[in-house]
């Protein structure tokens, strides 16, 4: 049975969510599985959630809690990284500071100033992981779950060039959410997605070997669909075809949505009129991380309640289990995957990091070649990979211009801020940020 280890495991709904999954996962219910944390308490009442739902699924499963990442990931044959370096003080400084400069992140941990910090933060962490898993579990895949996704494995690939996967699930829930439009049973729709992570389009949607972009067509003319999905349906008016991250996220993305703090909280949020989408207050600037702390705050209540409630019966749509179940049982599954652009979506950059269909089976990660994306989808791809590209130029390689440069170029501080001021924020941010970012 494999060993499978998770870093960063103190997230714990996420961490019950995989966990469940593996456990209900028949052919991986005698896994070792491995929490680390370097939050002793957090990790605890990770593993105490873990250990129940293997007694009371009464399995041979064994659990292994250490916050000693050396030992958790000796023989492993799948890591998961969940982590977030520097925590929400440093996530708190992404937001504060290119606030104080004019650009409103509602979310900031995949483009902008915060997604560019985030990686910087973050890489470093995920570069001395592969050494270790050189050394201590050459054969290991490393399953990836940490934002930014692209900008982290594309620094992967290129630092160090261990097997690897980025995972997401926007793509399992945006296809969810246009079957749902339509009235169409999830199990007959087929589809092709391909581009970056959180900005992949979805090129072909069928239910069956019948066409049904017409039908989006007409639903995202619905007052209820532009309610729950703003900038998604303008996105698709504009561009042609649906992209995969959520609204909120959607919107930091490009230059269009959040040019001031007015036009983001009198004319973005209020558009979010679905009432029982979050978004209406994510899409404001820190909006998730607010979320964040709040759940911080409520950390003990959401324990208790976590091991108090029922555990999940059936597994979720994260591709981790299926990735490893496929792998180890050699039975096949197509799962979205971030990986090297070795020749896969042609009219992007050679070597960035693309999410395109993978089929997954006993040989491996396996990516499907796309061709040319819409040259429209691909000049807009074009425009966050530019910002990845420096980013992992300044990772690797310790330049502090290329930091400067990152941000330069993103589109939505591009909109927002002078060449002087972008210049300013960033030198306010690698002082704010020192103690996370050793490459510089």
């Amino acid at each position: 049975m494999p060993n499978i280890t998770f870093i960063g495991a103190g997230s714990l709904v996420f961490t019950r969510n995989l966990c469940s999954d593996i456990l209900l996962t028949p052919a991986l219910q005698e896994s070792t599985i491995t929490l680390m944390d370097i939050d002793a308490r957090r990790l605890e009442q990770a593993r105490s959630i873990v250990q129940a739902m293997v007694e009371k699924r009464k399995l041979k499963a064994k659990v292994v809690a250490t916050t000693d990442r050396r030992a958790a990931v000796t023989d492993a044959d799948y890591v998961i990284t969940t982590f977030q370096q520097g925590g929400l003080d440093a996530y708190k400084l992404d937001i504060d500071i290119p606030q104080k400069y004019g650009v409103e992140q509602c979310v900031g941990d995949t483009l902008g100033p915060g997604g560019v910090f985030r990686a910087l933060r973050t890489i470093p962490v995920l570069l001395d992981l592969c050494d270790e898993l050189d050394e201590l579990a050459p054969e290991a895949l490393l399953l990836n779950y940490v934002n930014p996704m692209a900008a982290n494995c594309w620094a992967v690939a290129d630092g160090t060039g261990r097997p690897h996967v980025g995972l997401c699930h926007s793509v399992q829930g945006t296809s969810e959410m246009l079957a749902r439009w339509i009235d169409a049973p999830y199990d007959e729709v087929n589809f092709v997605c391909a581009g970056i992570n959180h900005q992949a389009f979805f090129l072909q949607f069928r239910r069956g070997k019948e066409d049904v972009y017409p039908l989006l067509w007409e639903a995202i003319q619905r007052p209820e669909v532009i309610a729950e999905e703003p900038v998604r349906t303008d996105l698709m008016k504009y561009f042609g075809y649906f992209v995969t991250e959520s609204s909120g996220h959607a919107s930091e993305y490009v230059p269009y949505f959040r040019k001031t703090a007015q036009m983001v909280n009198e004319e973005l949020a209020p558009r979010f009129t679905d009432p029982v989408n979050h978004w209406f207050d994510f899409a404001r600037t820190g909006g998730y991380l607010r979320h964040c702390l709040h759940r911080l705050e409520q950390f003990q209540s959401e324990y208790d309640e976590i091991v108090a409630g029922a555990f999940p019966t059936a597994r979720g749509h994260e591709y981790g289990s299926y990735i490893i179940e496929a792998m180890e049982t050699n039975k096949p599954v197509v799962i979205a995957g971030n990986v090297p652009n070795t020749g896969l979506i042609t009219n992007l950059p050679n070597g960035c990091c693309v999410e395109v269909p993978c089929l997954v089976n006993a040989s491996g990660i396996q990516p499907t070649v796309i061709g040319d994306l819409p040259p429209q989808l691909a000049a807009l791809n074009r425009t966050n990979i530019n910002v990845q590209s420096l980013i992992v130029e300044a990772a690797l390689t310790g330049d502090t211009d290329a930091v400067y440069h990152a941000v330069m170029l993103d589109p939505l501080t591009a909109a927002v801020c002078t060449l002087p001021q972008i210049h300013d924020m960033v030198t306010e941010m690698l002082d704010a940020q020192e103690q996370w970012l050793p490459q510089f």
